[in-house]
């Protein structure tokens, strides 16, 4: 795997907690534009830039795309976001409660994602590719990393933890409680960034945890350019295995496809123990009560089976709610775990949704090994938490 330092353009140390925002696909319009009332620094006004256009403007217009550029290039005339003299690397702490995770920025080769070295575990949609690589393309930059990891090393944690001895570049605590720390690891130490490069050079795969349009959309645009020079590389940062936290992608679905409440629970229990914790579980949200449910995994099934995501959409959402493809039927959401059980609740107590399903979380090393396979996992089957920051690091192309 081929990692390089890089000279990013970032904010000064006064506005790097202002600058800081959420990612791009985690908010809609009406919540970007909330966050960002005020703060004339906030990075959404680049990667969600809708927000300062007339309501009802398309995100994906080139006004949107043409707006975006305008706002980066405000930030940097303004000193807000100054780039590095040199290239360099950085290791980038998140703290959220008890749980922190400590990665490494740096820009990845996108012929290692088309070669496979990159491994994915999502299928990716085309009107999402399309919409990164016109955002990079109008924007001759990467804004927002991607969000890696590997099997974990002990040489390359001993780097990392030297480096997090030093004063950091940036140390805040968000609006949401989480914790941003930031250092470097570059032009000053610059035998740990050649040491850093040949360490990844021994680690044979790396997967995406999460930005899957962020890295094709890269490979895109990096083939246009013929991967000349930095349209070649774009920014990501990579975390040891061990350090992730997975929380569950929980279902929420409008209807019961015209059954009653009996009907649906009696063909429920034809493949769900209903009442009772047992070898796989969830729990189902209906009618203002909350039910366990649990089954068993037959002998043999396919690591891609054995999700419990899997399960529920083959013995109830398809057959039984009638949830044929889950990526385009509109009866069903999805609901990130870090909204906890009252929003699910609250989605169902106000009539928008008739049920809902709070999953257990996959793991990392299932997520590795469907990766390893080649196979794809089921639709919003993983949710990462915390999620990394936008506008900590921007990279020119």
């Amino acid at each position: 795997m081929h990692i390089r330092a890089f000279a990013a353009v970032r904010p000064n140390e006064r506005d790097a907690a202002l600058v800081a925002s959420v990612p791009y696909d985690v908010v809609d319009t009406t919540e970007a534009k909330a966050l960002a009332e005020g703060n004339p620094k906030s990075f959404l006004h680049v990667s969600r830039p809708e927000i300062d256009l007339p309501d009802g403007t398309d995100c994906s217009s080139p006004e949107a795309y043409a707006q975006a550029r305008k706002a980066l290039d405000a930030l940097i005339a303004d000193g807000t976001l100054v780039k590095d003299p040199e290239p360099k690397f950085y290791a980038y702490r998140q703290t959220m409660g008890s749980h922190s995770q400590t990665g490494i920025v740096a820009t990845f080769d996108t012929q290692d994602y088309l070669a496979g070295v990159l491994k994915q575990h999502e299928k990716t949609r085309k009107d999402k590719e399309d919409d990164r690589t016109r955002h990079i393309e109008t924007l001759a930059a990467h804004t927002g990393p991607a969000f890696l990891t590997y099997r974990d090393d002990e040489a390359i944690d001993l780097i990392v933890r030297d480096a997090c001895q030093k004063a950091p570049l940036y140390d805040f605590v968000a609006p949401d409680g989480i914790g941003h720390t930031v250092w470097e690891i570059g032009a000053a130490s610059a035998c740990a960034c050649d040491e850093l490069v040949e360490l990844f050079a021994r680690i044979p795969v790396a997967y995406i945890a999460d930005g899957h349009h962020r890295s094709a959309a890269a490979s895109r645009y990096a083939k246009d350019h013929d991967f000349h020079g930095e349209s070649r590389w774009f920014m990501a940062v990579i975390f040891p295995a061990s350090q992730l936290k997975i929380l569950a992608y929980n279902r929420l679905v409008k209807d019961l496809n015209g059954l009653s409440t009996y009907e649906f629970m009696s063909r429920l229990s034809e493949n769900f123990t209903i009442g009772q914790k047992g070898d796989r579980n969830c729990r189902m949200y209906l009618n203002g009560q909350w039910y366990d449910l649990s089954w068993s995994v037959p002998a043999g099934t396919d690591v891609v089976g054995s999700l419990d995501v899997s399960y529920l959409q083959d013995k109830l959402l398809a057959p039984v709610l009638g949830i044929g493809d889950p990526r385009t039927d509109k009866r069903i959401s999805f609901m990130g775990g870090i909204r906890g059980d009252a929003e699910l609740q609250t989605k169902v107590d106000s009539g928008e949704n008739a049920i809902a399903f709070a999953m257990e979380p996959v793991t990392v090393e299932e997520m590795m090994s469907i990766a390893d396979a080649g196979a794809i996992m089921p639709p919003k089957s993983t949710w990462f938490e915390p999620k990394l920051r936008s506008g900590l690091f921007v990279h020119q192309v």
